[in-house]
């Protein structure tokens, strides 16, 4: 099971995000590469951290960790970072938060991630589709092929050394301050920090080398998941030139409106209703539940306003602690037009003694049935 990510960094729910800055920074120095070579352990660690950091330093990725855990981030086939990063990922992200202390200039700028020589791998740009789904989609898990036309590799393309800066993806600026003079690294503008340029090409690539290609992506969308929510495909988005590391492609979930169940989190309401007769005399009914339909049976004398919960019918958790309940609603139909055989009986109605109102103690009031709704 993954790790809890408050875990990982040490802190509580309610830590400020300076208070999460600052244990990342402490995190980090602790298990960095180069204060612990070699040790698989202390990587997979600063792995950890980088994506505990990822979701907690983001307010939106932060509020669908805490309501969500980590299925808000791994339904889409990846994960929402750290662990699904490389090294050049971690650095190019976040090294900016060390201040330029480090370990063996990697913290400084100079290099990213261990790569020899300070080259850096580029990161293709993500591409975002909108996924539609059913209540019922979202009910039982889907999983879906999409179409995406996304930039790739062109076969043939040769690449050669950057020589502006020397392979390195970065090129070195020395500025003279009343500090003294000060080193500093900024992204090869000619190469893109890929340390490489293009030598030859196919005619139908562009000037970097790419050209766009149609691929269908298959998606498995987990249950429970929130219209709004967004899931990740890692290098599902476009290439990135020079054998760089793909982007990743954003998938929003969008929740169609069913016809006649409404979602309130994961509980589902349906309206029902009934005839004076039916409400007397008590009756079975089939309704629509978002697994197919249920039979439910109502008692004699039922109210209108009643509120049946049938346990375990309604949406199951992302988390998978459980299914909401399906709702309800008995309404009790008052016809609008009555023939002259229907007036009557209910003109002699008026007055006799089973058709005057009288709730009982146990008959909660529009208040109370709300109460119950939310509790």
């Amino acid at each position: 099971m993954k790790k809890d990510f408050y875990e990982i960094l040490g802190i509580s729910k309610s830590a400020t995000p300076e208070e999460i800055k600052k244990a990342y920074r402490k995190k980090a120095l602790e298990f960095h590469p180069d204060k612990n070579p070699g040790n698989a352990e202390a990587e997979e660690n600063f792995k950890a951290c980088a994506e505990a950091y990822e979701i907690l330093s983001d307010a939106s990725k932060k509020a669908k960790y805490d309501q969500y855990g980590h299925q808000a981030f791994d339904g889409g086939g990846g994960g929402s970072g750290g662990h699904h990063m490389n090294m050049d990922d971690i650095f190019s992200q976040f090294g900016d938060i060390f201040g330029g202390g480090g370990f063996g200039g990697s913290f400084g700028g100079g290099g990213f991630g261990g790569n020899s020589g300070g080259q850096r791998r580029v990161k293709g740009s993500n591409l975002r589709i909108k996924v539609k789904l059913t209540l019922e989609e979202i009910a039982n898990g889907v999983e879906k092929k999409v179409k995406v036309k996304r930039k790739i590799q062109a076969p043939g393309v040769k690449y050669k050394t950057c020589s502006t800066c020397n392979g390195q993806g970065q090129v070195l600026r020395v500025t003279n301050t009343i500090l003294g003079r000060m080193q500093t690294a900024a992204t090869c503008t000619v190469c893109g920090g890929s340390g490489q340029t293009i030598e030859s090409k196919p005619t139908n690539a562009d000037a970097y080398g790419m050209i766009m290609e149609d691929e269908t992506v298959s998606i498995k969308i987990p249950a429970g998941v929130v219209d709004g929510m967004q899931l990740k495909v890692s290098s599902k988005g476009n290439d990135a030139p020079g054998n760089g590391i793909p982007g990743d492609l954003i998938v929003a979930i969008e929740e169609l409106e069913h016809e006649f169940l409404k979602r309130e989190g994961e509980n589902l309401h349906f309206d029902l209703y009934i005839s004076f007769p039916e409400a007397a005399l008590g009756v079975s009914k089939e309704i629509e539940a978002v697994n197919g339909k249920v039979r439910i049976k109502l008692e004699e004398g039922i109210q209108s306003g009643k509120i049946l919960r049938l346990k375990g019918k309604g949406i199951p958790s992302l988390n998978s602690y459980g299914s909401g309940d399906l709702l309800v609603h008995v309404n009790v139909w008052t016809p609008k037009t009555l023939n002259k055989e229907q007036r009557i009986f209910f003109e002699n109605s008026l007055t006799d003694e089973n058709f005057i109102p009288h709730p009982e103690k146990g008959d909660k009031s529009f208040f109370d049935k709300v109460k119950d709704m939310f509790s």
